[in-house]
């Protein structure tokens, strides 16, 4: 069900301080921390002498202490101290799972530890950059599987129902999608020519009138979606584009974790090119995202319910072409792993 050779985001970087903090991803159990230094850690939630969470425990310095008969195991999972013996058993130890800082993000990996490779976490452009705005980041807990979330952010014809005071506006119901395959997954867009900005975007656009306007929906394996809204003056958009003082773009960053079959923690960036220091455009970008995620959340764990429940076997539409192929590029990637 899950490539385990990737990347996840285990936590905004932010909500992991000196404390214990347990979690769940890919149905390991995880317990992540910071050392004294400001590294982040993350072990196996689980002591081997009797599988009480570690996360019950406490920290020592840089060590986390069993709450229950104080064995004590250092950063890289090394059992450092049985207090109630001389002898540490060469047993003792908890995985240590590599982990990154990076984004604002805490990135971990899941799959075998020589194969973690820092590059392939996703490269956000022009996060350096003054000119553009990046949000600290939010997150939702969804109760359903995570693949649903990946078809939601590859499917750009839902928001003329789901979103229609927010993201929707003419053309998001009709004009034809564009599919083309990546060496990491999937991209479906289309222009949509001469409409009014959506609701969500009409205020923040920096021009007046209509707009020519790009959707443009990528997903990577095995769940990491960038979704790009960009707008031109309406007769000065099209592929062959090029970007001016008036062309306003949205990119959201979206990272689906896997808890387990039913549940997903979803995490996701806001990223624009305008207003870099105005924090009120800020607060309501995020906070106008957020419902909008909200609106998806209610939805799909809907759909999950539903499918996880049906009497006869669910249909598929045009529309989704792109999540179908994703989906079956995902599954020969996590059989060949296996």
């Amino acid at each position: 069900m899950y490539l385990r050779n990737s990347w996840y985001v285990a936590a905004i970087s932010s909500e992991v301080v000196a404390d214990l903090t347990a979690l769940r991803i890919l149905e390991e159990n995880i317990v992540l921390y910071r050392t004294e230094a400001g590294e982040p850690v993350a072990l196996e939630d689980s002591c081997p002498h009797r599988r009480l969470p570690l996360s019950k425990g406490r920290l020592l310095n840089d060590n986390i202490e069993c709450g229950y008969h104080g064995l004590q195991f250092n950063p890289t999972g090394q059992c450092v101290a049985v207090p109630t013996q001389d002898r540490i058993p060469p047993s003792a130890i908890v995985r240590s799972y590599p982990l990154v800082d990076r984004w604002g993000l805490l990135w971990i990996w899941m799959g075998d530890d020589e194969l973690a490779d820092d590059s392939l976490i996703i490269n956000i452009e022009n996060y350096d950059n003054p000119d553009w705005k990046i949000t600290t980041g939010d997150a939702l807990t969804c109760g359903c599987n995570y693949q649903y979330l990946t078809d939601n952010l590859l499917d750009p014809s839902h928001v003329a129902w789901v979103h229609r005071t927010s993201f929707a506006a003419a053309g998001t119901e009709n004009v034809p999608l564009e599919i083309t395959q990546t060496d990491n997954g999937l991209v479906v867009h289309r222009w949509i020519y001469d409409n009014k900005p959506p609701p969500f975007y009409a205020p923040l656009v920096q021009f007046d009138g209509n707009c020519d306007r790009l959707q443009y929906y990528e997903a990577q394996y095995p769940s990491t979606a960038i979704n790009k809204s960009i707008f031109f003056p309406a007769g000065k958009g099209g592929p062959d584009s090029q970007a001016d003082e008036l062309t306003y773009m949205m990119i959201s960053y979206n990272f689906m974790t896997p808890v387990d079959a039913d549940n997903t923690r979803y995490h996701w960036l806001q990223h624009r090119n305008t207003d870099p220091k105005n924090e009120e455009v800020t607060l309501t970008i995020s906070s106008g995202a957020k419902a909008a995620f909200l609106e998806d959340r209610d939805v799909l764990e809907a759909v999950h319910r539903g499918i996880a429940n049906e009497a006869t076997r669910h249909l598929d539409l045009g529309l989704d072409a792109a999540s179908l192929h994703f989906r079956r590029n995902l599954q020969k990637m996590i059989d060949q792993e296996k």
